[in-house]
């Protein structure tokens, strides 16, 4: 029986460890945490709307339910030449090799002088943690908002979905608290149209997004980097602010910088469209590590990591039965987000043939809040999964 090698435990690499035990395969999966950490609904830990274990689901259980060996490392460098993976403890080898590492940030000046919920897990409880002290204090001014990577032409590593969530759902949750004129909410991006990826009639409705929630926009100027309560835009104009909240853009994870994979400039691996690397017959790479085909307003987000991960896992069942019958995942690429506000959710949709935006007050937020239940509990299989979700 063939052994395969999965390099991360997020929702991409989960999701391919499930479905490989599920067809027999010996599996092995190394995660640099000891938990699949739930990002969609991390936005409610800043306002105590979930805890940090509610966004969480441990490994053990999974490995538990599915079956799956289990290794808690650090990946430190992929030698595709060779065959082999050096973790922080050891060395590792394979048959097939997943590679689902997601992807790092652009580091930017002055970083340290922000947070993020895009970034490590614990962030998102320094971000609540701030923001109470701003609560307590009575008045405020928080910034929040995302970048890209110059070196990522197509834009797809832009993580901008969390950050209007955030925003919408700190403005609900001060207006609840009734210190929503004490404070300044600010949304700063470099794009003149951040968020045009969704498509126009999403763009064109985040003008009133913004004036409903009350929300300042500064877009269209490039962010240069952050002093502490000071976010620096090109040419000399700066933006005061207690709290900064931001999103950089992604970039493609150092353990495969000299792993002798095709990356692109940004750093991610180039695949066929069946997720298969170019020139490695034996090596898949899915999710946010892998450079993303399809049309150029793709984005990379966690539904279209698990389709990937279904058609790697098929793919690669079909070669060693020696079987020519392939799948693509690029025919399946498609925005979908429920952008949550804490008071409603918008639905948005793209695809080749249309784009739509729905809006969906009240019962859209407990809608969100019904998909994270979902996910938890058919991830543990405590009760079946719907086709298609």
């Amino acid at each position: 029986m063939k052994k395969f090698l999965i390099l991360g435990g997020g929702i991409a690499g989960i999701e391919a460890a499930i479905k490989l035990r599920a067809k027999g395969y010996e599996v092995t999966l190394v995660s640099d945490r000891d938990y699949l950490f739930v990002y969609p609904i991390s936005i409610w830990i800043p306002i105590k709307g979930i805890s940090f274990d509610d966004s969480k689901i441990d490994l053990a259980q999974l490995q538990k339910v599915h079956g799956f060996n289990l290794i808690i490392d650090k990946v430190e460098q992929v030698d595709a030449i060779n065959r082999v993976v050096k973790l922080s403890n050891g060395e590792q080898i394979y048959d097939y090799l997943f590679i689902a590492l997601g992807m790092q940030k652009v580091q930017m000046k002055g970083a340290e002088n922000t947070h993020t919920i895009c970034g490590a897990p614990a962030q998102s409880l320094d971000i609540a943690n701030e923001l109470e002290k701003l609560v307590e204090a009575g008045r405020g001014k928080i910034a929040i908002g995302f970048g890209g990577n110059p070196k990522d032409a197509k834009g797809s590593a832009v993580r901008g979905g969390p950050a209007f969530e955030l925003l919408f759902n700190i403005s609900t949750y001060l207006k609840r608290k009734k210190l929503l004129n004490k404070f300044e909410l600010n949304f700063v991006a470099p794009m003149a149209e951040p968020g045009k990826k969704m498509g126009d009639h999403a763009v064109n409705n985040l003008t009133k997004f913004f004036k409903r929630y009350q929300i300042n926009p500064h877009v269209g100027t490039k962010i240069i980097g952050f002093n502490k309560n000071e976010v620096l835009f090109e040419g000399g104009k700066t933006l005061q602010s207690d709290l900064i909240i931001f999103i950089a853009g992604g970039a493609g994870h150092a353990a495969l910088t000299n792993s002798g994979l095709p990356l692109s400039e940004a750093g991610f691996v180039h695949t066929l469209p069946t997720c298969q690397v170019d020139g490695f017959s034996d090596i898949y790479a899915i999710g946010d590590t892998a450079e993303l085909l399809g049309p150029s307003w793709a984005a990379k987000q966690g539904h279209t990591a698990e389709v990937m991960a279904d058609v790697a896992v098929y793919n690669a069942h079909q070669q060693i039965l020696g079987s020519t019958k392939t799948r693509s995942y690029v025919d399946k690429v498609n925005i979908m987000c429920m952008m949550d506000s804490g008071d409603g959710a918008a639905l948005i949709t793209r695809t080749t043939k249309k784009e739509s935006m729905l809006m969906l007050p009240i019962v859209g937020h407990w809608l969100k809040k019904a998909w994270g239940f979902y996910y938890k509990n058919t991830k543990l299989k405590r009760f079946p999964r719907i086709p298609g979700m």
